[in-house]
Order: structure tokens, then C-alpha cells, then sequence
């Protein structure tokens, strides 16, 4: 392409027109509306795309759980939600369209009535709604209870659109985690492909919908200052973190017997890895996004002997926040002998050309020093120093650290000269923030995500494949755990970085974990 060449943004769906896209007629049905996900996450989001005119007119939702709940409460308790919750101002006249299309459905999972009158709800919003048959099925309930919930649908009739009009759709999404390793995994897989193809099936990771994740592809594919050193040749390692400040009080049902490893490793930290080790897609077509993605997980493998290069650990009482808080033994639902992991770190190598060699090193866990979720690029020394060792003798490796959570943004450190009149070179850190560079604020994860599903647009959802081969990188270490005796779970304090062999693992090689 000659210079003159008008160039396209790669980044822009070309579809839009620098117009928003907004879904066409549809419904959405939420399984789990009292959970807090529904509550602190789904609705508000609901609401703030309405409010942002990216929802029709006569758009649906439908509430399904087991409480005693006629359509006026269910309303009240979607009104309470988007007060408390919703990032856009309450606007009366956009509530008031979207509470006529607001219904609810009592009824359990295994309760085949509720699920008639579940269709038959359906139908009718289709004819007073004008949705089209046009419907998705968000699965906010325990992974153990997937797999009742899609037969359920299946066998009610609602997997299918009515008629034969092609341009009708139904489609599932499904909350992590997906499955509790490879087999399991491939079991729901096929559970679901068995009533929803592929194409109608969306898997949700909320990271992937958050701005600055998606900025990762702008950073390195919109730019050509980095790409050109984005490989083995000039980074040294990568550091991708979740770390979180609260604890688990509450939360025992769904996590005790997960840990730190499956919810987050096996999802958004693996998922953080494929975007930033994946080559430059054809397009950013999903179909050639995805098939990048599970390039780069299947040249994903851990790094042996699994004793030096994972962790694990488990937090005890402690200080954070100026509070006492109790460790996870204490929390309400947990056992006194549980065995679930708090924390997890594992070391990963990308088998590529342009990796092989660079220890990607994945961490995640509670109660830890600070909230703070990012991807640490964190490159090479320079090959000579022409200074006097006393005039560097503090400097660090540069480094391009992506911040997801909070503050979103990008941070590159570098070496710069202090002001005086000797030679003394000091790290300095260069800062893009969302909330400094742009006016507008950031859409929630949960508005991109909700709003793709709406539009059939699949490109931040993991496929199948993706999900199964971050099971296959995740399974070796999971069963080193479970067979090893010797040591248990590492203890670590409220409020610290996690447990010393956290430290050793990286130590070894002659690295440190960044204090974010």
C-alpha cells in the first residue's frame, strides 16, 4: 500500500459506519435474577444500554427463579438495581419503556410447568413486544446446574426459534466456570452443541470486554513503536496478575472446591496470555481473531518441575484496610479442613518463535496487598551500560505494564538522566489513563458483552476449543496438587503479595514479582 493509500482502521467494526450498533428486536431471560451477579452486573447493564438508545424499543427481559414473585416485583427489584448500580443517570422516560417489557417466571430448574410457562411467556412477549422470537438464555447459576437448565430448553422447545424465518435466533450464554477440567469441560461442551450450535452458544469472560483488554490489540496491532520488540529477542518475561483485596465471606457455596487456579487462571489469565502472545490476526473478523487465540494455546504449555514453577497458597487472618479480617478458615460456609486454594501461580511457556525462551509467569489471589489486575511486558537489560556503576547502580529492566483494574491504562518504565550535574540514571514510569486521555467514560464489560450477544457479534467470547485447551495447559498442575502430599497449602497474611514459594518461583530464575 503506497503512503497515499487512504489506510482503514483494523480496529473499527466496518459495518458501523462510526454509528452505534443497535440490536435488533429481542428478549433476554436471566436464570439466577437474586444473585449478585444479576443484581450488581446484568440489570444495570440492561438499563445503561437502553439508556444509550442501543436496545429496541420493545426489548424483553424476563426474570426466572424459584421466589414467590409476580411481574411487579420483580420490576421493583430490577428498579432497586439500576438505581444502586447502573454507571449512566436515571432517566424516567427510558425506565418506563423498558419496565413494559419486564416479566417473571417462578419455577425451579427441574419444574417442567415453569418451563412451559416459560415459552408461553415467550410467545406472548413476541406478539405485545414485537421481539421477533428473538431470545438469549443467560446462564447466571452454578456450573452444576448447566446442564439441566439447557435440557430444560431444550426439551420446553425454547433452544428453537419458532417458524422457519432463518433471521430468528436463540442463543445461551454461560457463565465460568466452564466445566472443572478437561473432561468435564468436553462433557458440557457437548451437552450444549447438543441443543445450541456452536454459533449460538456465547461463553462469557467479562474481562474480555473490558476497554482496556481490547486495547491490547489496539496497543500492538494500531501501533508500530512496540510490535517490533514484542518477542524473545527483547523481552525478558511477562507477568499477568489478578489480584483482589477482598475475601471470600459469603461466597463458599461457589467456591469452596474451586480456588483461585480454575476461576481465574483457566479463564482470564490464560485468556490475557492469548492477546498478548497471539500473532497479528488475517482480520479482526472473529473467525480469524479466535483462530490466533487457540494458536497460541496450543503452543501453551507449563513448565516443569511443577514444585519450583507453580504456587499456592491459602490466606490466614490479618490486617488490610486498617480492619482485622478473618482468614478463610474462619469465613461462614467454609469447612476447618478446606483445602481450596486462595491463590495460585503458575509458570508458563508459549512455544513460538517469537516466544520461546520467555517465561510467562500467571498469578492470581485474595485478600492480597491491593486490587489490581495487569499484564507486566517486562523487557531485557540493555547490553552495555556506558555509565559508572554508581550512576545505575538502582536502575531496573524496563517494562510496559497494561493496567485492566482499576484505574485502566497503560504504564511504560523506563531510565531517564536525574537533574543535576552528574550522570545518575533513575527508572521514571511514562502513564496513558482511560479517565485522563478521553471525556467519555468507559462502557462496563458487561454492556459490550451483553450487547454482542444481542447482535450475534462473537468475537470476545471463547469457543470451545479455546476452553478446552486452557484446561489442557491447566490439568498437569492440577493433578501435581492434588497428588502431592508434602507441602499443603502455603499459609500467607491478610493483606500481603501471597505465599513466600509465590516469591521462590520466580527467584529461581533470577526474577522478582512487580509490587503494582
Amino acid at each position: 500500500m503506497s503512503p497515499s493509500t487512504k489506510w482503514r482502521n483494523p480496529l473499527r467494526d466496518p459495518r458501523d459506519k462510526r454509528l452505534p450498533r443497535i440490536a435488533g428486536p429481542c428478549g433476554l431471560v436471566i436464570f439466577g435474577v437474586t444473585g449478585d451477579l444479576s443484581r450488581k452486573k446484568l440489570m444495570p447493564a440492561i438499563y445503561d444500554l437502553a439508556n444509550r438508545g442501543l436496545l429496541p424499543p420493545g426489548f424483553a427481559l424476563v426474570g426466572f427463579a424459584r421466589r414467590d414473585w409476580a411481574d411487579q416485583d420483580f420490576m421493583e427489584v430490577v428498579h432497586q438495581a439500576v438505581k444502586e448500580h447502573a454507571r449512566t443517570p436515571f432517566r424516567e422516560a427510558v425506565w418506563e419503556q423498558l419496565a413494559e417489557g419486564i416479566r417473571f417466571v417462578q419455577g425451579s430448574f427441574d419444574d417442567d410447568e415453569a418451563f412451559d410457562n416459560l415459552a408461553t411467556t415467550i410467545a406472548d412477549l413476541d406478539r405485545e413486544r414485537g421481539t421477533g422470537g428473538n431470545h438469549a438464555f443467560y446462564l447466571s447459576v452454578p456450573p452444576s446446574a448447566f446442564p439441566l437448565v439447557i435440557n430444560q430448553l431444550k426439551r420446553s422447545g425454547l433452544a428453537q426459534p419458532p417458524g422457519d424465518n432463518a433471521a430468528q435466533w436463540r442463543r445461551v450464554v454461560i457463565e465460568k466456570p466452564f466445566g472443572h477440567d478437561l473432561a468435564s469441560a468436553k462433557q458440557l461442551n457437548k451437552t450444549v452443541n447438543d441443543v445450541f450450535p456452536e454459533e449460538s452458544v456465547f461463553r462469557i469472560d467479562h474481562y474480555l470486554g473490558k476497554e482496556t483488554v481490547q486495547n491490547i490489540l489496539a496497543l500492538r496491532f494500531a501501533n508500530q513503536l512496540y510490535e517490533p520488540i514484542w518477542n524473545a529477542n527483547y523481552v525478558d518475561h511477562v507477568q499477568i496478575t489478578m489480584a483482589e483485596d477482598i475475601g471470600l465471606g459469603g461466597r463458599a457455596g461457589y467456591y469452596d472446591g474451586i480456588g483461585a487456579t480454575r476461576d481465574v487462571i483457566q479463564n482470564h489469565l490464560l485468556q490475557l496470555l492469548a492477546l498478548t502472545a497471539m500473532e497479528e490476526p488475517v482480520s479482526f473478523a472473529p473467525s480469524d481473531l479466535r483462530a490466533e487465540k487457540v494458536k497460541v494455546l496450543s503452543a501453551t504449555k507449563p513448565v516443569e518441575p511443577f514444585d519450583e514453577t507453580s504456587a499456592r497458597g491459602q490466606y490466614t487472618g490479618g490486617w488490610q484496610g486498617g480492619q482485622k479480617v478473618p482468614g478463610l478458615l474462619e469465613e461462614g460456609g467454609f469447612s476447618p479442613e478446606s483445602k481450596t486454594e486462595t491463590f495460585g501461580a503458575i509458570t508458563v511457556g508459549v512455544n513460538t518463535r517469537r516466544w520461546a525462551g520467555v517465561p510467562f509467569y500467571l498469578r492470581t489471589g485474595k485478600r492480597l496487598g491491593r486490587r489490581v489486575t495487569e499484564v507486566a511486558v517486562v523487557f531485557k537489560r540493555a547490553p552495555h551500560l556506558p555509565f559508572d556503576d554508581t550512576a545505575t547502580e538502582e536502575l531496573g529492566q524496563n517494562a510496559l505494564v497494561v493496567r485492566v483494574q482499576p484505574d485502566e491504562g497503560v504504564t511504560i518504565r523506563f531510565g531517564s538522566k536525574v537533574p543535576g550535574n552528574t550522570m545518575e540514571v533513575r527508572d521514571v514510569t511514562m502513564d496513558f489513563g482511560y479517565g485522563h486521555a478521553f471525556t467519555e467514560s468507559s462502557p462496563e464489560a458487561y454492556e459490550r458483552l451483553l450487547l454482542d450477544v444481542l447482535l450475534g457479534e462473537p468475537s470476545l467470547f471463547p469457543k470451545n476449543d479455546e476452553v478446552e485447551l486452557s484446561w489442557e495447559i491447566l490439568d498437569p498442575i492440577l493433578e501435581f496438587w492434588a497428588k502431592k502430599d508434602e507441602p499443603a497449602l502455603e499459609p500467607y497474611k491478610a493483606g500481603t503479595w501471597g505465599p513466600p514459594s509465590a516469591d521462590e518461583m520466580v527467584a529461581r530464575t533470577g526474577r522478582n514479582w512487580r509490587r503494582p
